[in-house]
């Protein structure tokens, strides 16, 4: 199953007897699981449906389903209602004899207010049981509408991320490389202002060396590189895992940020603190991704 999204669509259409309905289930990222549900009255029943549906397939997210339902015109019983029709007929006939009007067609008079009387049919407890019965199915049917298309979501993003990923081990790669030269930089950097400042001296070598060490350390970033190396590989397992991952990926892209800033912040080296810009830039794009995430 790997990776899922949180962004996704499902629809699902059904009828049974006078009825028919269609559900749509929809969902938009969140930080946790909010489930809405909007749907006719009379099927009670189908919110909880729809949440412990909603609750067994997603962690994370906001997920609204909707039922839209109508019962057919035919299920009532159509009557005409002759006593009105008479009234309507007594009515004109004075001035039909007269010759003020013509005879009523037929289709007139059924269109006459009170002519027609539809009755409604009231449905039996069982029918409507099975009528909410059969909405349920097609409930679940758009929920698992919707996982498929999150899961195809989380399919695209794994292969983002895991490109970013591969960046930013590149990068570290970059930076461990020039993060070797700092020493030495730092050395001659420093044997150079003593020597402008104080000239040349027997015992400046020793100085400079001893100086040159405590800089060093405090510039060292070997362990915030390797403290990168270790969130790389814990993201590909993220990545790799089975299930809601994105909070894990939250927190390590929060970690990820932590190193690259205090690599930034010991560099001497202006290619080392491009290189550390760069890292920055990437974990930013993989922090906007996993957003995504569920």
């Amino acid at each position: 199953m790997a990776l899922s999204g949180m962004t996704g669509f499902g629809r699902a259409e059904g009828a049974l007897g006078a009825w028919s309905w269609a559900v749509e289930a929809r969902s938009v990222n969140g930080r946790n699981l909010d489930i809405r549900f909007r749907g006719p009255p009379g099927f009670d029943g189908l919110e909880r449906v729809a949440r412990e549906g909603g609750q067994a397939r997603f962690q994370r997210g906001q997920v609204t389903v909707g039922v839209q339902a109508k019962r057919s015109e035919s299920a009532g019983q159509v009557r005409i209602n002759i006593e009105q029709l008479e009234r309507y007929i007594a009515a004109a006939t004075p001035y039909v004899a007269t010759g003020l009007a013509s005879p009523p067609a037929f289709d007139g008079l059924l269109a006459l207010r009170g002519v027609i009387e539809a009755g409604e049919t009231t449905e039996t407890p069982e029918v409507l049981a099975e009528v909410e019965a059969a909405m349920a199915a097609s409930v679940k049917a758009a929920l698992d509408g919707l996982s498929t298309t999150r899961q195809e979501e989380g399919a695209s993003l794994t292969v983002v991320l895991s490109g970013l990923v591969d960046r930013i081990e590149t990068l570290v790669g970059a930076a461990e490389v020039l993060a070797a030269d700092q020493p030495a930089v730092l050395k001659e950097r420093f044997a150079r202002r003593m020597i402008e400042l104080v000239g040349e001296s027997a015992q400046l070598d020793e100085r400079v060396i001893q100086e040159a060490a405590v800089m060093a350390v405090k510039a060292d970033v070997r362990e915030e590189l390797d403290r990168l190396t270790g969130h790389v590989q814990a993201a590909r397992a993220q990545i790799a895992v089975d299930g809601a991952a994105g909070r894990r990926l939250d927190f390590l892209t929060q970690e990820f940020m932590r190193e690259a800033n205090t690599l930034c912040s010991k560099s001497t080296l202006g290619a080392l603190t491009a290189v550390g810009l760069d890292l920055k830039a990437v974990i930013e794009q993989f922090r906007e991704q996993v957003q995504n995430v569920e």
